[in-house]
């Protein structure tokens, strides 16, 4: 019983962490106003980079026999930590699919960030592409996503233009 309670607070102090690291990861982002699209891949990368070792480690031996302890002795902090299980997955496989789709976009960033003010020849690419993640990305096509990606993109296009005409 006092090795099932010692347990129980372990599994408790995980589970507020967990929680913070969730609660944070759905702040909105503050980001000056100037940042381009490759700053929206860094991000979901650094985002993928945590919450893959927060799985990792959810996964490990370690966990999984403390776990399985408490699963014995029937502990109520088991469906908490399900929840938990469940949303960081979830965080995760987000993260890693939205790299995947962003990535798609890095063929753009160096003529995006490096072309002439009369970048036309890009637009349809990069246009096509962004339609593509909207229809076929189970995660990344919210309207606060799709947003953000487009402000990003206008920010490097004007970006472009403004070192343009202060080189020319």
């Amino acid at each position: 019983r006092e090795v099932t309670e010692k347990l129980e607070e372990v599994v408790m102090i995980w589970t507020k962490q967990i929680q913070q690291v969730l609660v944070e990861s759905e702040q909105i982002r503050r980001e000056a106003d100037d940042v381009g699209p490759s700053a929206e891949l860094e991000h979901w990368k650094s985002r993928m980079s945590s919450f893959t070792s927060l799985l990792d480690e959810i996964k490990s031996s370690r966990v999984k026999k403390i776990i399985s302890i408490l699963q014995a002795a029937r502990s109520k902090t088991l469906q908490q930590w399900k929840e938990l299980d469940r949303s960081i997955t979830i965080a995760a496989n987000e993260a890693k699919d939205n790299v995947r789709y962003l990535y798609t976009f890095d063929k753009f960033f160096g003529p995006l960030a490096h072309a002439s003010p009369v970048m036309m020849e890009h637009i349809p690419s990069l246009m096509n592409t962004v339609f593509m993640i909207y229809c076929t990305s189970p995660y990344y096509n919210t309207s606060e996503h799709m947003t953000s990606l487009f402000l990003k993109i206008t920010n490097q296009m004007i970006n472009t233009c403004k070192t343009y005409l202060c080189e020319g």
